[in-house]
């Protein structure tokens, strides 16, 4: 069984440092750049950048900041935000990033799952589920921060996932992000049940 890990993640808006309520209401508290400072002194055991804007505005990574991130970086670094194609997965890999995180992307090209797999390692490759509670019971896929519908369900999409060879999973809950009152079990407790692979738990 694999150890409890302490995984920072920050999320870039308009090049600052964010934090949200509900995926909205972005509040800046600082420069992406000394919050990496400072986890560096607390030794976390991994850190998650995710730019927030990169996949809303349509546009490409951007790889000036993520290779200043991960100069500086002293811990494993997982990126994510406006990666599509495997030529940009592996262009993020050279700037020294240890992981790449997508989501929107593959619900246009699951296949860009395998493909990225085989360039960069299959244990490399994270995949994020951001995940709202349907206002009749269980849960659904959202991507775009929030505001697009894919009509999956994160238990059953998971399992997809790991048969297609994702390295990694990271459940973000919509309704619990930025209320400081815990994780939604409930969800967590259920993908679990049906993935094998190491799972990242964001929001509460």
């Amino acid at each position: 069984m694999l150890r409890p890990r302490i995984i920072p993640c920050l999320l870039v808006h308009d090049k600052g440092l964010v934090k949200s309520v509900h995926f909205k209401n972005h509040k800046y508290v600082g420069d992406p750049i000394n919050a990496v400072r400072i986890f560096n002194e607390k030794e976390v055991d991994e850190l998650m950048v995710i730019d927030i804007d990169a996949t809303v505005d349509n546009r490409e990574p951007d790889y000036i900041m993520i290779e200043k991130l991960a100069a500086e970086c002293r811990m494993p670094m997982c990126y994510g935000g406006g990666v599509k194609t495997v030529e940009q997965a592996q262009k993020i890999f050279s700037l020294g990033v240890e992981k790449i995180a997508i989501s929107s992307a593959i619900f246009d090209d699951l296949s860009l799952i395998q493909r990225m797999g085989e360039k960069v390692g299959t244990q490399s490759v994270v995949v994020v589920l951001d995940v709202k509670k349907k206002l009749l019971g269980g849960y659904e896929v959202y991507t775009h921060n929030g505001k697009k519908k894919t009509g999956k369900n994160p238990v059953e999409f998971a399992a997809e996932l790991e048969k297609l060879g994702v390295g990694e999973i990271v459940i973000n809950s919509i309704d619990q992000d930025g209320q400081m009152k815990g994780y939604d079990f409930d969800l967590i407790g259920k993908i679990r049940e049906v993935i094998h692979i190491p799972m990242t738990v964001l929001g509460g």
